[in-house]
């Protein structure tokens, strides 16, 4: 059996440092994803919030942490039960931009988990196009 893996790449008119705060910084993260109380940082715990109810909906522990190229933290949602899996991603400068790259890996396995994996993939796609959006506003 193959692992299931969600990869995503995105093109966005900012430099590196400006997607850097949009996947660390409270504020840029309640934009496009749910917001965090804290800065993210290495080693920490973090949980993120629902923007709108206040629900906490995902939590886990950043374990990498190499400002504007590199961000791994695992990742738990309630749909997951106790399964833990990981979100890594990875920043590099392009002509205009910056390419940002994203990883999601070690979700449940088999048929019964896919419905779990068409959500998840969904998401980040809607996720990313707002940051996409917010990042190109002006």
């Amino acid at each position: 059996m193959t692992d299931t893996i969600i990869q995503k790449s995105i093109f966005l008119k900012a430099d590196k440092r400006t997607v850097w705060a949009y996947l660390t910084d409270p504020d840029k993260l309640g934009i496009w994803f749910h917001k965090p109380k804290e800065t993210l940082a290495k080693d920490a715990d973090y949980a993120m919030y629902g923007t709108e109810s206040g629900d906490k909906l995902m939590w886990g522990k950043v374990t990498a942490c190499e400002p504007h190229d590199v961000l791994e933290y695992t990742f738990t949602i309630k749909p997951m039960g106790e399964a833990v899996s990981t979100v890594k991603w990875r920043l590099e400068d392009v002509p205009g931009g910056t390419r940002l790259s994203l990883e999601h890996v070690g979700l449940p396995q088999g048929a019964d988990a896919f419905g779990l994996t068409l959500a998840l993939d969904k998401g980040w796609d809607d996720h990313l196009a707002r940051m996409r959006a917010d990042a190109h506003a002006d």
